[in-house]
């Protein structure tokens, strides 16, 4: 069973790692979290070379792992950034706000057609350029990637959801999962 609780606390510290580097990417934090960095290294190594046995324990390990070194990777890519002046705190900030600002209703009937429908440029651009950053992010290329394309999949997606859903009221999303960057939707709250 200590597996079980370890996996447990593996993934607690692992999400609270996460939120640290963003903090510090941001400026809310003055240092790098080294010694929660350290917490979650000894905790990975201490299963790496263990046999796990149950399948559910090793995939959830794996996983956690493979998330810890996509993270680690981008962390080190913007660390780099850094350190030669090339990144952008404020650019970082400005991007965060204008994602917040996307997800704000809007009042006048003009501006929410234009804002949550994919096919009008507004939501079609802001899907493109996180979809782009995060291809960016994962090491994927971009040179393929055309607006496009990208309402080409919006509006696929939107006419099967709103077909099994019964509503046309989607918003769109980029996630990562399991190291690629991918369109999802859900119901607009």
């Amino acid at each position: 069973m200590a597996i079980a609780e370890d996996l447990t606390i593996l993934e607690h510290q692992l999400k609270e790692l996460i939120t640290r580097y963003e903090q510090y990417f941001v400026g809310l934090e003055k240092r790098e979290p080294l010694p929660l960095l350290t917490t979650v290294d000894k905790m990975v190594r201490r299963y790496a070379n263990t046999p796990i046995n149950n399948t559910m324990y090793k995939h959830k390990y794996t996983m956690l792992v493979a998330r810890l070194n996509t993270y680690r990777e981008h962390w080190n890519r913007i660390l780099r950034l850094i350190e030669e002046g090339k990144y952008s705190r404020d650019r970082f900030i400005r991007d965060l706000h204008l994602r917040q600002k996307d997800k704000k209703p809007v009042h006048h009937e003009e501006s929410h057609e234009e804002e949550f429908h994919p096919h009008h440029n507004l939501e079609l651009e802001r899907v493109f350029n996180e979809l782009r950053e995060a291809r960016k992010a994962c090491h994927l290329p971009v040179e393929k990637l055309s607006r496009e394309l990208v309402a080409a999949t919006i509006e696929k997606s939107r006419v099967s959801l709103a077909a099994r859903l019964g509503t046309d009221d989607l918003v769109f999303r980029v996630v990562v999962e399991d190291g690629k960057p991918k369109i999802k939707a859900s119901l607009r709250k």
